[in-house]
């Protein structure tokens, strides 16, 4: 049985005691999906690396230097497993999601977009996957194209099916920041094979709790940040295969990332070395690891169906304030652990700081999704996301906090 208590003794962060810095309440964390909080075990793996290891990577021969060497390939070695990618050289190191997608835009879009080609996205993308690829058409002069959402937020797969034709990429999420829109992975990355399209997936928002497997989804390239999945900040992995990979030109040009230099030309490493420039965040790839390896002893299915019950159960309590509309599927079972909404009358930053008053943490704004925003036809709205260790109670601390907040609004 899913112990969510017990899994909240392994998070230091849940031990701080109300009235410590500006908590006055007990700490209700609400806000995973913008990141996630970080286990002992992930906090203890950093700590030995620094204290027992503490050395750059790839270069030094003596003891220490093979050592956090030999730790930070054993982490790209977990990450393939994950994701169940053909060959650890597909799995290239960044510092977060939004590096991974500018280094697709400028090593693979900038080399191969065309004048007049067409790209296409869509309009449930986080910034991180629209801006790259809208500055990208405006670049090369091609034509951007927005799949747009049905009325309960999904996909509006004909329209998409419709834009991909003779389209030569798609870029789109697994699963939406704002509504939580979980899409067909497989079903579009075929889709886009079929019209010819190098297909992009964010997985940000879906890779913490649901297992990835890349051969079965088919996508060409994916992208994620550990952040998200209780790993530290700094260590974030792109997905490629290894064709083109190797067709991609190096985002960032330095050490590491080179075979040899003359006075007249520069030559590239092998993968995945080509993408990785300078020194790494050694620690945090460290920690990366902890991640991987906490969450595959607790399951990521166990994980997944837990959040989809504590979505449920937040829907229900939500559904029942008055002058609240939430945003996106009505079913936990077509969306991520969060729920975006809006109250009649009440700004969600107002909402955020009434929540705070009480140690409720959720985001407010536009969640680095303006033109979804746009879309739905609101400046902004409330968001409040779950993972492994929150619990009902804190659901209903929520609940009880927007009635507060609707009364001091009133």
């Amino acid at each position: 049985m899913f112990d969510a208590a017990k899994l909240r003794k392994d998070f230091p962060i849940f031990a701080r005691k109300p009235g410590a810095g500006t908590d006055s309440k007990p700490l209700v964390y609400l806000d995973s999906a913008a990141t996630s909080q970080r286990p002992k075990v992930v906090i203890d793996a950093m700590t030995s690396f620094y204290t027992e290891h503490n050395s750059n990577v790839h270069r030094g021969l003596y003891g220490i230097a093979e050592e956090a060497t030999f730790r930070y390939e054993e982490v790209r070695k977990q990450v393939k497993r994950f994701i169940n990618a053909s060959d650890e050289r597909e799995i290239i190191f960044t510092k977060n999601a939004t590096e991974a997608a500018n280094m697709v835009m400028r090593g693979w879009g900038e080399k191969n977009i065309r004048k007049g080609d067409r790209i296409v996205t869509t309009i449930l993308e986080h910034h991180s996957n629209f801006v790259p690829w809208q500055q990208l058409a405006r670049m090369k002069g091609a034509k951007l194209e927005i799949v747009g959402i049905d009325e309960e937020g999904m996909l509006d797969m004909a329209d998409l099916e419709r834009k991909t034709k003779g389209a030569k990429m798609l870029a789109f999420s697994a699963a939406s920041n704002v509504l939580g829109t979980i899409t067909d992975v497989e079903g579009i990355c075929s889709i886009a094979r079929d019209c010819g399209a190098l297909s992009i997936v964010d997985g940000a928002q879906r890779v913490p709790s649901s297992k990835t497997d890349v051969s079965k989804m088919g996508c060409d390239l994916m992208f994620f940040s550990g952040h998200k999945m209780l790993a530290p900040f700094g260590a974030g992995v792109l997905y490629g295969r290894e064709e083109i990979l190797e067709d991609m030109d190096p985002f960032e040009y330095g050490s590491e990332m080179i075979s040899s230099v003359t006075a007249e030309r520069s030559e590239w490493s092998e993968l995945p070395y080509k993408f990785e420039s300078g020194t790494p965040d050694v620690a945090a790839v460290i920690g990366l690891g902890a991640a991987i390896g906490y969450l595959d002893r607790i399951g990521l299915d166990a994980i997944r169906a837990y959040e989809g019950s504590l979505i449920s159960y937040m829907l229900d309590r939500l559904d029942k304030i008055e002058g609240l509309e939430i945003l996106g599927p009505r079913s936990a079972k077509k969306r991520g652990a969060l729920v975006s909404f809006t109250v009649a009358g009440i700004h969600p930053h107002d909402i955020a700081a009434i929540l705070a008053e009480d140690g409720v943490c959720v985001r407010s704004g536009h969640h680095c999704a303006m033109p979804l925003h746009e879309r739905l036809g609101i400046p902004a709205s409330t968001r409040a996301s779950v993972y492994l260790y929150n619990t009902k109670d804190e659901i209903d601390a929520l609940s009880e906090s927007l009635l507060k907040a609707k009364k001091v609004f009133s």
